[in-house]
């Protein structure tokens, strides 16, 4: 972008350096946007007016189409890495998994969780647009938890499926809980997913 009130000491006009705390606010008022409204056929224009800016100080910010998706989901993405680091036993594996359950249906993640099933539904229909950042989701979601069950002394295979179990478990009733509102029923079988995945043997 170029700003008309800057120039060189020739005259020229020169680019203006983005304005960090802008772009954050910009960013979250994205992720916001794209919370409520789905990512399907997303269009800047529209997103621009309803934010109160224009498809300009988007591109300039955020770059193209894809990227502005790519940096949404990256700021969007559950943070599981935070609420599994350091647990090295199956107790700790518990109160973890518990506390993503509470993070996803309850706390600060709880409107995330919205736009991550919509961007991996849409995965397996337009795998080439948004399948990179399915994957990517579920990894980011996925390593860390793995991580764990290895410090709590499962072994690399077993950690994996297991971490499988909660990850993929815990999403479907997110789902279940979006669609159907029952949270004692969806509470009580998240319970059961965690308790069979961090039990040895």
């Amino acid at each position: 972008m170029i700003d008309d009130n800057c120039s060189d000491r020739y005259g020229q006009a020169v680019a203006r350096t983005p304005d960090p705390r802008k772009r954050e606010e910009l960013l979250a008022a994205v992720v916001g946007y794209l919370e409520e409204r789905g990512v399907n056929d997303l269009s800047l224009a529209p997103m621009a007016e309803a934010l109160g800016t224009s498809k300009r100080m988007l591109l300039y910010y955020f770059g193209d189409r894809r990227s502005l998706l790519e940096q949404a989901m990256n700021a969007a993405r559950p943070k599981a890495s935070d609420i599994f680091a350091d647990v090295d036993s199956p107790d700790g594996l518990e109160r973890a998994a518990l506390d993503l359950w509470h993070a996803l249906t309850r706390g600060a993640q709880r409107r995330s969780v919205r736009l991550l099933l919509q961007t991996l539904s849409l995965a397996t229909t337009d795998p080439d647009t948004y399948g990179a950042f399915a994957a990517t989701a579920t990894d980011l979601m996925l390593d860390p938890i793995t991580e764990a069950f290895r410090g709590a002394g499962f072994t690399a295979k077993d950690s994996a499926v297991r971490a499988t179990l909660i990850v993929s478990g815990l999403r479907g009733l997110c789902q279940d809980l979006l669609i159907s509102g029952d949270r004692a029923r969806v509470d009580a079988a998240a319970r059961l997913v965690i308790t069979a995945a961090v039990t040895p043997g």
